[in-house]
């Protein structure tokens, strides 16, 4: 089989002395990516110290890149790998060092809650047993992750946070002004346009009533005939009344289709109203629950499934912050 057929990570497996090293380095790797407030060269130091006795045989650059790539193929691949190798010693051992290059102090960033919990889950180790080896490592307790849905969430790691609201409510009561203000210009301009439709058919009705009149003075020997005429008129007047109730009623029973916007927000789990702020509280809950990384342990189905759901989520976010 030609080489160009392998991806970078199972290359390196094929050359590793210790396919179940590498793959716990990518792994370890993909802990240090989302460790906030260090520097590269502190990631791959961290990384050498923490597996000195690894018997890989390869260079660690390689595998940071691929992490740094967040190749999910590859992530999947070395979970495999070190779910089939690792005994339950090498686990613990495994999740010890997943601690130790997560954080110094018991801090660590939202992505490694999960991915410490998804490392946990992998290789047999019980929440309860987690916890324990966080305190002991680290001195703290290991805390439930924030939810970056809840505004406390915001308002800690965001310092502009209530500038930026502050701004959008302003945004908004502008745009509600303006809708109302544009309300009333178009009642004020169809209050205008009924009242010189109504003036208009006055006049329109006074001219027929003087051109009756004179056609009846000059025309008395006719009435029969004026009579027939005027019959005439008032059914057809009828007829079109008819005609023109049942259009209204066709239109009243087919009403339009949802627009792009309204479907949109149906994504989101939103109904026709809901505001920019809204929409980006909602996008936050939805991309929480249905982010792809929170299925991993699942089948590639299931993962397959979730990234779709992701990316429909995200494509009508993405609409409704063009559109408002």
């Amino acid at each position: 089989m030609s080489i160009a057929r392998f991806s970078p990570f199972e290359l390196l497996l094929l050359k590793s002395r210790s396919q179940v090293d590498t793959a716990t380095l990518l792994l370890l790797g993909w802990v240090l990516v989302h460790r906030q407030h260090v520097s590269e060269g502190q990631r791959r130091r961290r990384l050498a110290q923490v597996t000195a006795q690894f018997r890989h045989g390869h260079e660690l650059g390689p595998v940071m890149s691929i992490a740094h790539s967040q190749d999910l193929h590859a992530i999947q691949l070395a979970a495999e790998v070190v779910r089939k190798e690792c005994s339950k010693e090498r686990s613990l051992s495994v999740m010890h060092q997943a601690i130790t290059v997560a954080t110094d102090d018991g801090d660590i960033s939202l992505a490694n809650h999960y991915i410490l919990r998804f490392l946990a889950d992998l290789l047999n180790v019980t929440p309860t047993t987690l916890g324990t080896l966080f305190q002991e490592l680290t001195g703290k307790p290991l805390r439930p992750p924030e939810d970056p849905s809840r505004d406390a969430y915001w308002q800690t790691h965001d310092p502009a946070y209530y500038a930026h609201k502050a701004q959008e409510e302003a945004d908004a009561a502008q745009r509600e002004k303006e809708s109302q203000e544009k309300a009333e210009q178009q009642q004020r301009s169809k209050t205008d346009k009924q009242q010189e439709k109504k003036q208009k058919q006055q006049e329109k009705k006074q001219q027929k009533e003087e051109a009756r009149r004179a056609k009846a003075r000059a025309e008395q020997s006719s009435a029969d005939q004026a009579k027939a005429e005027q019959a005439r008129q008032e059914r057809q007047r009828q007829e079109q009344a008819r005609q023109e109730e049942a259009r209204r009623r066709q239109q009243r029973s087919s009403p339009p289709p949802p627009d792009h916007t309204t479907r949109a927000l149906a994504v989101l789990g939103l109904t026709p109203g809901a505001s920019k702020t809204d929409v980006r509280r909602a996008y936050r809950r939805m991309a929480q629950l249905h982010h792809p990384d929170r299925f991993y342990s699942e089948s590639e189905h299931q993962v397959a499934l979730a990234s779709a759901r992701f990316q429909r989520i995200k494509n009508a976010y993405d609409y409704l912050m063009q559109t408002y």
